[in-house]
């Protein structure tokens, strides 16, 4: 053994000992950051990771974009940088509150004027998607332009379709081959007569 001296037994046990203890302190590190990873945390029936900051993981909720959940943050007097996680049920019932009434202007606000009521409303989540959903209904069943788009399956909003498009709500099938047709007589062998 060329450039190792010979330990005592004592030394070896110490050496050994010290390892062991990294070795545990790292298995619960990782478990701690594995836990922290992997909560979800519930708002407004969206599970969102508590690893993320609340600005980022309230946009993770259809209907709140940037600017909405930036209010939350500033009307309820939360850090934009607090974790999901450190929230308390009553921050998150706050946060809940205020989403299903914002109190910021109206512009902020995803119905504007609506048709039925005239009001302003915002709207999060499923509401959302199914006020969205009885409005392209809506179109369809007055057969407006819009709606005529939509039940052909082409782009509403103007876009080009010469080039895109073409494959926007078709399936791949797969199409058995027909029966070959059966192979022509053979000639007779022979010159000709």
């Amino acid at each position: 053994m060329a450039g190792r001296e010979k330990q005592s037994p004592k030394e070896d046990q110490k050496q050994q000992k010290q390892k062991e203890e990294s070795a545990e302190k790292k298995k619960q590190s990782m478990r701690h950051e594995e836990e922290s990873e992997e909560m979800l945390i519930r708002i407004s029936g969206y599970d969102i990771p508590g690893s993320k900051k609340l600005l980022a993981g309230l946009t993770r909720i259809k209907g709140v974009g940037w600017a909405i959940s930036n209010a939350a943050c500033l009307k309820l007097g939360f850090s934009r940088d607090k974790k999901i996680a450190e929230l308390s049920k009553d921050e998150i019932k706050k946060i809940e509150e205020f989403l299903k009434n914002p109190s910021v202007h109206d512009y902020m606000k995803n119905r504007q004027k609506d048709e039925e009521t005239g009001e302003t409303h915002h709207f999060v989540g499923t509401d959302l998607e199914m006020r969205k959903d009885f409005d392209i209904r809506k179109m369809k069943k007055i057969r407006s332009y819009k709606g005529i788009r939509h039940t052909s399956g082409q782009p509403v909003r103007g876009q080009r379709t010469r080039s895109h498009f073409r494959k926007k709500g078709q399936l791949v099938a797969v199409r058995k081959k027909t029966e070959a047709a059966p192979a022509a007589k053979p000639k007779p062998a022979g010159g000709k007569k």
